[in-house]
């Protein structure tokens, strides 16, 4: 049993505590396969799991200048979080880790098996996901006392469907955007860019686009993403912290140094953009050559599914506005269905989805509809944000509400609602 423990949290800290492995062994497979030499395959691995480590250091900057303003609203709200959504995660794994590994290891044998014996030939790459994905079904099975045995079927079938599917899907969206068919999206952003972007496709203007503004050589220093990101964290956090008075969590702020804190998180939030997309052009330029490899030789005509942060790096002053309306519209949206008690709990500011998820439904909608896609589709696709966590709620009340309401508003919230009824079913029939 003992063995079996550390089997399972070998495969957990594989996919999802060191991506860049998983990265750097995909890389070496597609060099092998084009018979490079030595040295090129040993330089192709470590670059493209550098790409992907950089690329993870800058998500965890970005992540951490944000999270602040989430705790702060959740003491405005008389503290919805009962515990930290990361305290939540970590006990839920604890006690059904065998579950999600056994879970996520079927349904990545399932994935490719799909992706060898059928037309849908989408590789699942996100690594991270690798792991949330079969989390969120897992959770689901859970709160309807599915059997283990079931849980685990369960949990491996929806995301082997879920990464094969989703992505491939989402090809056309993501050909718009790079311009090519090497590589697609693998992000739970999935549901909000189908909507994003197919809203642009009816209302958008690619004639003009997001890359295209014009400013005033004086403010020409907004076209830089990571200032313009920069200043508008630092504003988030001046409004935030004056317009509600516990302060921020942990952090013991007061009005005299909210100035300097506000100004370190947003120079913060900056630098990990800064990052975040130097690991992208790392990543890009070595994995997609390395990968050609796998879809000619080993499973032909394969195409790669990765992260959202890739995405970034086409269309920047795109992720800024999509950001910008997201985090402003789903914030009125989350205020007036609190106030007239709409979902279960009182929600809180989706601020990391508003950046990752609507930032990537705002690129996919500025690839179908320019500047105008762009704004309108994320206008829906924040407002339809809110309204897939809140219905979610319902689903993970006994497992993981708390996570969610950090991170839920996406593919996670969708499919765990779908599936809610379905496992009802399920959970009933075998008893």
């Amino acid at each position: 049993m003992e063995a079996f423990r550390t089997f399972i949290e070998a495969l957990y800290a594989f996919f999802d505590g060191f991506p860049p492995l998983l990265i750097g062994l995909i890389a070496v497979i597609g060099l092998i396969a084009q018979r490079k030499s030595v040295s090129e395959v040993i330089r192709g691995g470590i670059m493209a799991a550098f790409g992907m480590m950089i690329i993870m250091v800058g998500v965890n900057v970005l992540v951490g200048s944000i999270l602040p303003i989430n705790m702060l609203y959740d003491v405005a709200a008389g503290g919805e979080l009962d515990e930290d959504p990361g305290v939540v995660a970590a006990e839920f794994i604890a006690d059904h880790g065998a579950a999600i590994g056994l879970a996520m290891l079927l349904g990545f044998v399932l994935h490719i098996l799909i992706a060898l014996f059928t037309k849908v030939k989408t590789i699942f790459l996100t690594g991270h996901f690798l792991f949330w994905m079969p989390f969120i079904f897992v959770a689901v099975a859970v709160g309807v006392g599915m059997p283990e045995w079931a849980t685990i079927l369960w949990g491996g079938i929806l995301s082997a469907l879920y990464w094969s599917f989703m992505p491939y899907i989402l090809r056309p969206f993501s050909r718009a955007v790079i311009e090519s068919d090497d590589f697609t999206l693998g992000h739970p952003s999935a549901i909000l860019a189908l909507i994003s972007g197919g809203i642009a496709r009816l209302v958008g203007n690619k004639e003009k686009s997001t890359e295209d503004i014009e400013l005033p050589k004086s403010l020409g220093f907004f076209r830089e993403i990571s200032i313009m990101g920069a200043i508008i964290i630092f504003v988030t956090y001046i409004v935030s912290g004056l317009t509600i008075g516990d302060g921020f969590r942990g952090e013991g702020i007061t009005e005299v140094a909210l100035f300097p804190y506000a100004l370190e998180q947003g120079l913060t939030f900056g630098i990990g953009i800064i990052i975040l997309l130097q690991g992208v052009r790392i990543f890009v330029n070595e994995i997609v050559p390395a990968f050609e490899g796998i879809s000619t030789r080993i499973i032909k005509d394969a195409q790669p599914a990765y992260d959202a942060p890739i995405f970034f790096n086409y269309k920047p002053n795109a992720v800024i506005i999509g950001f910008i309306i997201a985090f402003i519209t789903s914030t009125i949206a989350i205020v007036i269905f609190n106030n007239i008690g709409l979902f279960l709990v009182a929600m809180l500011p989706l601020v990391i989805p508003s950046f990752f998820e609507c930032g990537l439904a705002s690129v996919m909608a500025e690839g179908q509809g320019g500047l105008r896609g762009a704004i309108i589709g994320t206008f829906v696709a924040s407002i339809v944000m809110v309204l897939l966590l809140g219905v979610s709620l319902w689903i993970f009340q006994d497992t993981i509400i708390d996570w969610m309401l950090i991170f839920g508003g996406n593919d996670m919230s969708l499919w765990g609602s779908v599936t809610g009824g379905i496992a009802e079913f399920f959970a009933w029939i075998f008893g």
